[in-house]
């Protein structure tokens, strides 16, 4: 009996992913095997089409400066149907660049601003003189993550009514240094800035694969209909 076959669109796959975040893919790949799932993941670059509607799981990593103004300018194609599939409940993990580019804009440490895909309400500042580069430790839903931080951006959101973080920050920065919260939470998505990669906390990634399966037979009931 053949394995049913899970969707992930790996965002710029080739550009955004730095310190080991496609391992968050293989994490997830090999749990949901484990459960009796293969997977087919996706790299989803420069000049590709895109129906987000296509996948049970989206994810974006991080990526370099220059890598991420490469993709700054291509993404903006994509926003509709990404916006769409948020909106819509479906899980989606962002980290890093991946998650700043959720937001209205991030802006350089000489003034530039620049636009980002404007789905979430939330804004980034680059502070070149001031890395946050170590190990993080936070508290979640989900209990305890243990990962690796290095980011310049400091992420601060727009309307706190909509958004959540996605932890309590008890080792490091997390989205900056004053608010001692990690990342974000809305509907299905998480944005963070761990990295090492995140999903090697295992209780996270059953969590994220949970919810991949379940996004996984709504999409599979929809086009038995």
């Amino acid at each position: 009996m053949m394995s049913e076959l899970i969707k992930i669109a790996y965002l710029y796959e080739d550009l955004m992913n730095t310190y080991g975040d496609s391992g968050d893919v293989k994490i997830l790949s090999f749990l949901l095997k484990e459960k009796g799932y293969d997977t087919k993941v996706d790299n989803i670059s420069l000049d590709m089409e895109f129906n987000a509607f296509d996948y049970d799981f989206l994810f974006f990593g991080g990526g370099q400066d220059f890598e991420q103004s490469v993709v700054a300018t291509d993404i903006k194609r994509h926003r509709q149907t990404i916006q769409d599939y948020i909106e819509a409940d479906k899980p989606m993990l962002c980290i890093c660049g991946g998650y700043q580019f959720l937001g209205k804009y991030y802006e350089t440490s000489g003034g530039q601003t620049i636009q980002c895909l404007d789905i979430l309400p939330l804004h980034t500042v680059f502070k070149a003189d001031s890395r946050m580069i170590g190990d993080t430790e936070y508290k979640t839903e989900w209990g305890t993550v243990k990962a690796f931080e290095n980011h310049s951006g400091r992420t601060y959101f727009d309307d706190k009514s909509k958004l959540k973080p996605f932890g309590t920050m008890i080792e490091g920065y997390g989205n900056n240094p004053d608010e001692k919260q990690e990342g974000m939470r809305y509907k299905n998505v998480i944005g963070s800035y761990s990295h090492g990669p995140i999903l090697k906390n295992e209780n996270i990634a059953r969590a994220i694969a949970d919810k991949i399966i379940i996004a996984h037979k709504e999409r599979v009931s929809s086009n038995i209909k």
